[in-house]
């Protein structure tokens, strides 16, 4: 099983400590900003400690790198198109800097329409890309499942074929499913998965996913509002998220988990990773109900 977290990469270990995190939690990938989710300023390649980062990842066995594209950037603002041009100039230098940390595919979060409709930001998200896409870049684009919170878009596969449709360097794009927003879009992950999958596979092709955020939801399905828990806590539930991490259709994507730390009260402001749990859970397919408790108490 290919599996790992959101690991921090944060000065002064940059890459280093992303490896020495994901390692700790004895995962085989993972995945990293490349700098703060909610904003665009970035370090140069040569400060992200690169080299070394490398070759801790190679002696941990961590052979999958994923990448997430800030939450900020909007490629289907039609409403302020001066904000365009430093949205494709933005992605465009975060594709570079992907492929310079060895990051194989990129989850992106497509945008949202600002009520000026999702067929006008779909159309110019797919163009956008294409701008900001390198023809020889290594990284693949991986659009994001979204839950359709607000006027997001990328909310069913139709609209991410949309996306596709209007890129012409499409083989550069792929596709990030996360199990909490296609719940929360109405897809019914619980109880049919392998008819989701092949809803997907219909419309867009099974070989254009290339990862899976594999995350519980706080809300019922449909209820488009994107609040992830932790794995077997939500209302997909352990059984169909462990079908989801160990389905044979699925061995070779890796499956990132985005769920949130564990905490001893509402004074907790830190909490404690539950990654390391959560893998061993769905690694061994077995659930622990009493994982939080064990985890505060170190058991794991």
């Amino acid at each position: 099983m290919i599996i790992g977290s959101h690991v921090a990469m944060k000065a002064p270990k940059m890459l280093v400590g992303s490896a020495e995190e994901a390692h700790s939690y004895g995962a085989n990938a993972m995945m990293i900003f490349t700098g703060a989710p909610q904003n665009t300023r970035r370090k140069d390649v040569s400060e992200m400690k690169i080299p070394e980062g490398q070759k801790l990842l190679k002696e941990y066995g961590i052979d999958h790198i994923i990448g997430h594209a800030p939450y900020i950037v909007n490629l289907g603002n039609t409403v302020k198109p001066d904000k365009l041009p430093f949205g494709i100039s933005f992605m465009h230098d975060e594709f570079m800097r992907a492929d310079a940390l060895g990051i194989e595919a990129i989850s992106f979060h497509p945008g949202a329409h600002l009520k000026a409709g999702p067929e006008v930001a779909l159309k110019q998200i797919g163009q956008a890309l294409n701008e900001a896409i390198m023809p020889d870049q290594k990284v693949s684009v991986a659009i994001e499942t979204m839950a359709g919170k607000g006027t997001e878009v990328g909310i069913t596969f139709e609209q991410i074929a949309e996306i596709f449709d209007n890129c012409q360097q499409n083989d550069k794009l792929s596709v990030t499913m996360d199990t909490c927003h296609m719940s929360d879009a109405g897809y019914d992950v619980k109880n049919d998965f392998d008819g989701v999958l092949n809803e997907f596979d219909h419309i867009i092709g099974l070989d254009k996913l290339s990862v899976i955020h594999l995350n519980d939801s706080k809300n019922e399905m449909g209820s488009h509002k994107d609040r992830h828990t932790n794995i077997g806590f939500g209302t997909i539930g352990f059984d169909a998220l462990s079908y989801v991490a160990n389905h044979p259709q699925l061995e070779n994507i890796p499956k990132i988990m985005e769920t949130p730390y564990v905490k001893k009260d509402e004074n907790d402001k830190k909490g404690v990773a539950p990654y390391k749990a959560e893998i061993e859970m769905l690694r061994n397919n077995k659930f622990d109900p009493e994982m939080r408790e064990n985890l505060l108490a170190g058991k794991y």
